[in-house]
């Protein structure tokens, strides 16, 4: 157990280098990752049940006592990476396929990873969670809707199918591990050490099954797609903050919003391209698994040396957090 502990430890920490080393390897030598395309929704429940075991009614309590710092969050979350994919895809003028994808990835809700980043920060973590938790729960609808509206022009959008998808891949497996924590809480207590490894282990097999199946594709437009990537992760952490600073929330709230706003539920991103748009859709959200699990981490970086004030909140981060 302490070696599956160690080795869930080093994955959760080098997250990022192993989706990069992945990806190089999938690109370069593709076949021995074709097979795993069909898996990607059932890799994506696994990470999500993951989650449903970590998440706590303590979690949902600033809700209840400061509901204004996560309204404004979420709002931000559903307004601004949403019309900026729309913006950059129409500048850049992205080919269809790509163009809905990096929507789609503006579309999802905010991954668990940005918990994480927060707490290095010296950020609002109880508002971080918050956050991820309440836009995951809104997915079903926001973001087939989202898509509805503004990726339309470039692919058929089904909001019902899309719907029932991320209920499957999204809250069934959330609501499965809350009922197996409340039922089964010490069993789930000692098994959560490993769960970053087995995300990661989910994570990585998702994004060499896509870049396996698109490395003609990325060959072409990685470089063009990667630029779009990183400016909508960059507009969204500088906008999220702006967002939080002009309705007058302070300095650790500002934090945790920008964060939560610029990084995306990549896994999610992957699974719903790959399901409903097509592969070389999920490229958007294959590269940002990577682009944001090292943007946030200098961010963070960078934040935990200024002083951000005396308001801010405390609430630990399990080492459960997955890398979304």
């Amino acid at each position: 157990m302490k070696v599956l502990e160690a080795l869930s430890t080093v994955a959760g920490k080098y997250f990022a280098v192993w989706v990069i080393l992945i990806s190089v390897i999938a690109f370069i030598f593709p076949e021995p990752f074709l097979g795993l395309g069909g898996y990607i929704t059932i890799l994506l429940g696994v990470v999500m049940f993951g989650m449903g075991l970590t998440l706590k009614a303590v979690d949902f309590k600033i809700i209840i006592t400061k509901p204004l710092p996560v309204i404004i969050g979420v709002f931000s979350q559903f307004i601004i990476m949403p019309s900026v994919a729309f913006l950059i895809a129409k500048l850049m003028n992205l080919p269809a396929e790509l163009a809905a994808g990096l929507v789609l990835l503006g579309c999802v809700p905010g991954g668990t990873a940005s918990n994480v980043m927060v707490y290095l920060a010296k950020g609002n973590v109880p508002l971080s969670i918050a956050m991820t938790s309440v836009s995951t729960l809104l997915a079903p609808i926001m973001t087939p809707l989202l898509l509805l509206l503004l990726a339309g022009q470039w692919m058929p959008v089904d909001f019902f199918d899309m719907f029932k998808s991320i209920v499957q891949v999204i809250l069934l497996p959330i609501v499965l591990g809350l009922a197996i924590k409340r039922f089964f809480p010490v069993a789930v207590e000692k098994s959560l050490t490993v769960l970053p490894l087995i995300s990661v282990a989910a994570i990585i097999t998702i994004v060499s099954a896509v870049v396996s199946g698109n490395a003609a594709s990325i060959a072409a437009s990685g470089f063009l797609i990667f630029t779009a990537v990183m400016l909508h992760n960059g507009f969204g952490l500088l906008f999220g903050y702006l967002a939080a600073k002009v309705l007058g929330l302070d300095e650790v709230n500002r934090r945790a919003i920008s964060i939560e706003v610029g990084m995306q539920n990549s896994g999610l991103g992957v699974a719903l391209a790959t399901a409903h748009f097509g592969p070389l859709a999920a490229l958007p959200s294959v590269l940002a698994a990577a682009w944001h699990n090292i943007s946030g981490p200098i961010l963070a970086t960078y934040w935990s040396k200024k002083h951000a004030g005396d308001s801010i909140e405390k609430a630990p981060v399990h080492p459960a957090e997955t890398k979304l």
